[in-house]
């Protein structure tokens, strides 16, 4: 495969590369060698999709340990990836180890997965790895993972273009006041019919007072004319994830929703503006956050306006009002304000966007439009 992997209709992605630039970020970290535990940075690493998964970087070798249900998937998706490593399966946890401790000799500074490694995790390595100082380390390999290869663009790309085209086939049904449930479910076999592998989280539809739940399930109430209808969804596209929101009304929902819906529109605007290669995290919150504070909402607005998207839904960069780390060219970001109204319903407005080397795309193209 020429240490390339990809997929029917998509960019093959250069896997093999990415253990070269995790290992230029192991003088930062203070570390010698690197034991990846989070799944995520697993399968970034070696093109690996099981559940179980452990692998040693050291400054000239990859070794990843699993079990023997994946014996023979793990050899295939590692030679399909292109990664010159080693697979060791062991039958039991500690022939897994004892495979690791090996790999790792010579390495006297070994980092740990800090966000990976449970308690009970910590006190097992530090009983296996005796002749090594063990480091807590982070982002190391999320680091890597901030800027996105222009294949892993094209797999969110795609998993964007099925989310747009679900929801574009299904609005219409609304006028027909499905529950909310019924609804997310419809959404979610549409995604999957059009090739999505699954949701990239359990999709919201909030109608009316529920809408005020940021987070809300969906539920059994029928979704009614006249109130506004949150619906945020996403799918996977060979592990990328998508991430989308609308807000929208079956008739007209009255004047205070209508402001209500243009001032988080005029916020989610302000903050896609903002997004742009050297802005900081924070200001891209700021714009948006600045709209909805002038508007008197201000304490509605009640979580950050986003965050980044890749292998996981939520990851690096957080784009907040606390956030320190700015953007660069190949970085994946949301932007979503909200403002939620007890009792009376909520507005989130949502994209994903790509920055670039003189701005930021969206991802998300389907349309904004609050009355259907």
């Amino acid at each position: 495969m020429n240490g390339r992997s990809g997929i029917d209709g998509l960019e093959p992605m250069d896997v093999g590369a990415r253990a070269g630039r995790v290992r230029a970020g192991f003088a930062d970290a203070g570390v010698d060698a690197l034991v990846v535990t989070r799944l995520p940075n697993v399968r970034y690493l070696t093109g690996f999709t099981g559940s179980a998964g452990i692998v040693a970087l050291t400054p000239d070798a990859l070794l990843l340990v699993t079990d023997g249900r994946y014996a023979e998937q793990s050899r295939v998706q590692l030679e399909a990836a292109g990664v010159d490593g080693q697979v060791v399966i062991g039958a039991t946890a500690g022939e897994q180890h004892a495979a690791l401790v090996a790999a790792v000799v010579g390495c006297p500074r070994l980092g740990l997965e800090a966000d990976g490694v449970t308690w009970a995790q910590q006190r097992t390595f530090a009983g296996e790895f005796t002749d090594h100082e063990l480091v807590p380390t982070t982002d190391v390999v999320e680091a890597v993972r901030r800027i996105k290869e222009p294949a892993e663009v094209a797999r969110i790309r795609a998993a964007c273009a099925m989310a747009d085209d679900a929801l574009a086939e299904l609005l219409p049904t609304l006028a027909d006041g499905p529950t909310e449930r019924d609804f997310a479910l419809a959404l979610e076999f549409g995604m999957r019919r059009r090739g999505a592998t699954k949701v990239s989280f359990d999709p919201i539809v909030a109608a009316g007072p529920n809408g005020a739940l940021p987070h809300a399930r969906p539920s059994e109430r029928p979704i009614g004319r006249g109130e506004l209808v949150v619906i945020d969804f996403g799918c996977i596209v060979d592990g990328y994830c998508s991430d989308m929101t609308r807000t929208v009304s079956v008739g007209d929902p009255g004047p205070e929703a209508t402001h209500l819906w243009d001032t988080v529109l005029a916020s989610q605007q302000a903050g896609r503006a903002a997004v742009t290669p050297g802005a900081e995290c924070a200001a891209v919150d700021g714009a948006s956050r600045d709209v909805i504070d002038a508007a008197g909402f201000g304490d509605l607005f009640v979580h950050s306006t986003g965050h980044g998207v890749g292998l996981e839904i939520h990851e690096a960069p957080r784009v907040a009002r606390t956030s320190t780390g700015t953007l660069a060219p190949g970085y994946v970001v949301t932007v979503e304000p909200g403002v939620y109204l007890p009792g009376v319903g909520g507005v989130r407005i949502e994209d994903t966007l790509v920055v670039t080397t003189d701005g930021a795309v969206a991802l998300t193209e389907f349309p904004k439009q609050l009355i259907l």
